[in-house]
């Protein structure tokens, strides 16, 4: 399909001609094997050899149109809170929301709500030692972490009569089988999922006209004639025709039709349209991991790595947006004896990128693989025993989540993940949305991750510890492939603020975290707190040029200072009434190796909930995020803030 574009006064308009090269031009970059194929059906929306009549392309603002247009016959949802993703974020967002009052909504592309915690598969709580100690923590974290302990460890339809030392009957508890010593909480993500829909299912007492769906995907917006207000968000929910399907868990092969308008052989498709009520106005809050709406919309954002000139930061290297921190696809490996099935599966994977350099990555380092502070007990999210971590070595029936730097992290940039704004406009995605995601990069992190899984059992496995890769219907991951429904998203796009702080287009840097740097003070204005580390997960090519990765930047957590988490980073450019609910604020790409972890995801998903449904209460459409700000009434947040127990003080 090609698109022919005429200045017009009001934007451009387009004529669309199909039976041309397809605007995707990533497809001809995967496998030609059957299974690779990806449905580009909802880019030709006319079949015929014929012009369809033209299209506005652009909003007169300057923002993008959808193209083809959102179907006539939306579902429609009225919300005073439209929250795009279910990732952790998005969940503090909607139960913060949903605790004040405010009618929200909240839609999410993967089956499972919840993000880190269950469709990403990352289902060990990062938290700063320092935080754990002081329990500096907002009330409805720790909550979340108490419903997650006492969910049921094991997901509904798990084989337990396959696996030695399990059973269903009764069902085991995440709080009786959680030993792993990379945090206090390991749990398998299916656990993940139900302690995410249970909370918001809690909230639903305050305002019982909310509602979420999962495997509904964001296709863009419209906005109002002024373009600075989001008058809707469009989406489309997919609905599998096989009622026994399941996902393959290779997101490089399924994602173009979870994001089609069109249905297909696999999915009937509905659109839905998120809208304010009549009368009301609306806040919509990105929470999605990798940015969505902002790199969509192209409001101002930064990707990947930064230069000192650009941060000021001493640590920063250069602007390299490809260097984005790595991402991960985890799967989960058990002490089971499965005859070598799932071996003999992983055997299968016919990668672009040969073994041998997959293998080269490969290395657990001074860690053994099972006994004491070992590979296996680090995530260990099921333990038959629940033994100490730290000197136990595991038996039959425990399972380990798999996230591992030196094995299936996938930091290769060429091709990056994250398409920036000059690739999404060239793939056509500005108009006609599939994710923002490069697919080769997707498959090789897919592939990098199996053989991973590979590796570890030919190497590890033996009479006395036989190694399982769990994949497959009523398996704690539910994929066929065994991997994570969507990869462990570390870095995303990041907004660019406005002006505040010294700065026209705010970001908190470098030296507003370091114990040993200058930095500013952002108590007057914050709105939630964090702690970390600032722990990089680096990025390379294969040829080993220079990366231009902050690699000296990384620092242990008595090196941070507690972060102070203003209203300014959540508030981006150019649209009124959006804010950021997970790891697209505005920081820096070092002070995002900090701030994205689940803790600091909750913290600022939990203000951006918060702060939404506080102005949906105001009952004045002319009060955005920045007119509290600029009417000084931060104060008054603040008192909303505190009321829902979210934490202010160090």
């Amino acid at each position: 399909m090609m698109l022919i574009v005429i200045p017009f006064a009001l934007g451009a308009i387009a004529w669309t001609f199909p039976n041309l090269t397809g605007i995707w031009q990533q497809d001809a970059q995967l496998s030609n094997r059957p299974d690779d194929a990806i449905n580009n059906s909802s880019d030709q929306p006319n079949p015929e050899n014929t012009p369809v009549a033209p299209v506005a392309l652009w909003h007169p603002s300057g923002l993008p149109l959808l193209n083809p247009p959102p179907p006539a016959d939306a579902e429609v949802w009225e919300c005073e809170v439209a929250i795009v993703g279910g990732s952790l974020g998005g969940i503090a967002a909607a139960y913060h929301a949903m605790q004040a009052g405010a009618v929200t909504c909240l839609i999410e592309l993967t089956p499972m709500l919840g993000g880190q915690i269950s469709a990403q598969g990352v289902s060990a709580i990062d938290e700063s030692l320092t935080m754990r100690d002081r329990q500096n923590f907002s009330d409805s974290w720790q909550h979340l972490k108490q419903l997650i302990a006492s969910q049921d460890a094991l997901p509904s339809g798990f084989p337990a009569q396959e696996f030695n030392n399990l059973s269903s009957d009764p069902p085991i508890k995440v709080a009786d089988v959680n030993s792993c010593w990379v945090g206090d909480l390991c749990f398998l993500p299916n656990a993940g999922a139900m302690a995410a829909a249970a909370l918001l299912k809690e909230a639903t007492t305050n305002s019982p006209q909310s509602r979420w769906g999962t495997e509904i995907a964001f296709k863009g917006a419209s906005f109002n004639q002024a373009g600075n207000t989001i008058d809707a968000i469009h989406a489309v929910r997919r609905s599998a025709k096989d009622p026994d399907y399941l996902p393959k868990g290779k997101l490089s092969r399924e994602i173009t039709a979870w994001y089609s308008w069109s249905e297909d052989t696999l999915y009937a498709k509905q659109p839905i349209r998120l809208q304010p009520p009549p009368g009301k106005q609306m806040l919509v809050i990105d929470a999605t991991d990798t940015g969505e709406l902002i790199g969509w919309a192209n409001l101002p954002y930064r990707v990947g790595s930064e230069a000192p000139e650009t941060t000021g930061e001493v640590n920063a290297i250069a602007d390299n947006p490809e260097c984005t921190q790595a991402f991960t696809f985890p799967f989960i490996l058990a002490i089971a004896d499965d005859g070598g099935k799932s071996l003999q599966k992983l055997k299968q994977v016919k990668p672009g990128i040969t073994r041998a350099e997959h293998r080269r990555d490969y290395d657990l380092g001074s860690h053994p693989m099972y006994s004491g502070q070992s590979f296996f007990n680090y995530r260990r999210a099921l333990s038959v025993n629940n033994d100490n971590p730290f000197t136990a070595t595991p038996r039959s029936g425990d399972m380990t989540i798999v996230n591992w730097n030196n094995g299936n992290d996938w930091g290769i940039m060429n091709p990056a993940l994250i398409m920036t704004s000059a690739e999404i406009k060239t793939s056509g995605q500005q108009h006609n949305w599939l994710g923002g995601l490069n697919l080769q990069a997707l498959k090789q992190a897919e592939n990098h991750a199996l053989l991973f899984s590979e590796w570890l059992i030919e190497t590890y496995a033996s009479e006395d510890m036989p190694l399982q890769h769990l994949a497959g219907a009523g398996m704690p991951i539910p994929t066929q492939s065994g991997l994570s429904l969507y990869p462990y998203i570390r870095e995303g796009r990041r907004i660019l603020g406005r002006s505040a702080y010294g700065q026209d287009s705010f970001m908190i840097r470098e030296q507003d975290i370091r114990v040993d740097m200058s930095g500013r003070d952002f108590s007057d204005t914050l709105i939630g707190i964090t702690h970390y580390a600032i722990d990089i997960h680096g990025c390379r090519y294969r040829n080993w040029h220079p990366s231009k990765s902050a690699s000296s930047a990384p620092a242990t957590e008595n090196f941070v200072t507690p972060i102070y988490i203003p209203l300014e980073s959540l508030i981006p450019q150019q649209l009124d009434n959006l804010l950021i609910g997970g790891k697209a604020i505005a920081v820096s790409h070092i002070v995002n190796a900090s701030t994205r972890v689940h803790v600091g995801e909750w913290a600022v998903g939990a203000a951006a909930g918060t702060t939404a449904a506080w102005l949906v209460k105001q009952n004045d459409s002319t009060l955005t995020p920045q007119g509290i700000l600029d009417r000084a009434l931060i104060g008054s947040l603040h008192s909303e803030l505190r009321s829902q127990g979210i934490r202010l003080e160090w």
